[in-house]
């Protein structure tokens, strides 16, 4: 969504279902109005009922009464169900909206993991919030329009205080939201922050345990959590002061329609049954402005997380995507250039590359894996210009840290017999219990770190691209596998372009060229035993 804004992000959710919507309003509006007839029936009872004795009148409008509340909990039961129903709606529409951009092969969503996940939940839900405000709304100005059409029929003076009273209300109550728009804003991002730490420390636990930092990252999320604390108390507070306010408003406003029908009752102007449904309805009038003040605090909230979610919408993509098209078999011609570094690959050239700064691997690797704007030609076409999907399927990068799916070894890597023994993950499927069909949990959490890399890496072996390129593939394994895998690459993809990126002697020996980068420049060229003699070389791949 190109330029969201939050008026754009909460307009999207709240046409998620139009018609349930516009249905939630118009029942909840009849259940309003039915409560605002409550009273007035009453007085009807008496006026034409009681005082009158006519028993047979008052069994009539007693039955009168009767249907007013059939038709009054109907409403209200079918209303406020299709009303929550266009809530969850509206949140799953603008969590998918999130979901799509995230996951947008451009990439370029703005913020860590945790923050966007809490900017999915709980931000999405808070600005679904909003079908609440436009169905509550309605029905509380339906329920309103209806008190005030009332009290006008039966005394203009008492109906002008109404609706005279109701735009001073809805003005104040307009003004005393505004600085809760910022504290909504405020609790969110401290929020998404703490969930951001909790979500890097459940994810690194491994890590955190073995160096033994666990102190230090439980400090690191209970500052975060004590900040996310403060500006939830904060906001609190805030809304705590605007609903006294508010209330006090509306208090005052109710002490002034009773005083004005009082005068008026004494002074013989209405009927004692008119009196009965002007209090009643005084008094019914107190739910739906109260509901009417909760309102500016709900919208609050929900334009707080609708421009947070508008400001990820909004973010510009990493990388631009193509619109081209690449021939159905590459050949696998490689053309990089990066700031001074050159790198030209033939068509089935296996090819090395040692970087000695991590900085240079990083941009070769972002490169080719058009994670980065950079001039990179297959064939002699530009990936720019290519659909991102089709340039990332032609030049597949595996990289050393690669994630697992959830789910089976085979849902991540096929069956094909040939990846796996390539890979030397045939081995690890003979020790799980279900073979191929082993769960291998989240993010391969059930495998040990030599399995997980040794799957990974027969999943992208499987892929069978025209041109690989692996970074440190065998990284967690020892030596002996090291020189399997080593092997079963080299067999695998002979004829095939495939680019390593990593400093493993058993790898690069089976190059058929190593290239020696440093600083952002190839400074040495050949086969891995003649490089051997050069002292750089030798310090990053032998020591």
């Amino acid at each position: 969504m190109e330029r969201a804004t939050a008026g754009d992000v909460l307009r999207r959710g709240a046409g998620a279902r139009p018609r349930e919507l516009a249905a939630a309003a118009l029942l909840v509006s009849l259940h309003q109005l039915a409560e605002a007839a409550v009273p007035v029936t009453v007085g009807w009872v008496i006026d034409l009922a009681v005082v009158s004795r006519d028993s047979g009148a008052l069994l009539r409008w007693l039955v009168v009464v009767g249907v007013v509340f059939v038709v009054l909990a109907s409403s209200a039961f079918v209303g406020y169900w299709l009303g929550a129903y266009t809530e969850r709606m509206a949140a799953h529409r603008v969590r998918m909206d999130m979901a799509t951009r995230v996951l947008h092969p451009a990439g370029g969503a703005p913020g860590r993991s945790g923050e966007l996940v809490s900017t999915a939940g709980s931000d999405a839900d808070r600005a679904g919030e909003v079908c609440r405000v436009v169905w509550g709304g309605i029905a509380t100005l339906a329920a309103l329009v209806g008190g005030a059409v009332v009290l006008l029929d039966a005394s203009v003076v008492l109906g002008l205080v109404v609706l005279g009273g109701v735009p001073l209300v809805l003005l104040s109550s307009r003004l005393l939201a505004r600085p809760l728009v910022g504290r909504a804003e405020a609790e969110q991002e401290s929020l998404a922050a703490a969930t951001a730490v909790a979500t890097d420390v459940i994810t690194g636990l491994r890590v955190i345990k073995g160096i033994g930092a666990e102190h230090a990252a439980a400090e690191s999320y209970r500052t975060a959590s004590r900040a996310a604390l403060r500006a939830r108390l904060a906001a609190a507070d805030l809304t705590g002061g605007y609903l006294g306010a508010t209330n006090v408003i509306t208090g005052l406003f109710l002490v002034v329609v009773a005083w004005v029908g009082g005068r008026l009752a004494l002074e013989g102007s209405i009927s004692i049954g008119e009196l009965v449904a002007g209090v009643g309805l005084a008094q019914f009038l107190i739910g739906p402005l109260e509901r009417l003040t909760e309102l500016g605090p709900i919208l609050a909230r929900a334009r707080g997380s609708a421009r947070r979610v508008a400001a990820v919408l909004a973010a510009p993509p990493a990388v631009t995507d193509g619109t081209g098209t690449l021939p159905s078999r590459p050949e696998g011609a490689l053309r990089v250039r990066l700031d001074g570094l050159a790198v030209d690959v033939a068509p089935g050239e296996h090819v090395g590359v040692v970087a000695l700064q991590a900085a240079d691997a990083a941009a070769l690797l972002d490169a080719l894996a058009r994670d980065a704007d950079a001039p990179v030609r297959l064939d002699g076409t530009d990936l720019r210009d290519v659909e991102l999907d089709e340039a990332r399927r032609a030049v597949l990068v595996a990289r050393h840290e690669a994630t697992l799916f959830e789910g089976t070894v085979a849902d991540n890597t096929g069956r094909d017999p040939a990846a796996l023994a390539a890979a030397a993950a045939d081995e690890v499927v003979e020790t799980l219990p279900e073979g191929l069909d082993s769960d291998v949990g989240e993010r391969g959490r059930t495998l040990s770190g030599g399995q997980r890399q040794r799957i990974g890496l027969a999943r992208a072996l499987a892929e069978h691209p025209p041109v690989l390129v692996l970074h440190d593939p065998t990284t967690a394994v020892d030596a002996a596998t090291e020189h399997r895998i080593a092997m079963g690459v080299s067999t695998l993809r002979a004829g095939r372009t495939t680019v390593v990126v990593a400093s493993s002697p058993a790898l690069l020996a089976r190059c058929d060229r190593v290239l020696l980068v440093d600083r952002g420049a190839v400074v040495a060229s050949g086969s891995h035993a003649e490089l051997v003699a050069d002292a750089r070389y030798r310090q990053a791949v032998l020591a």
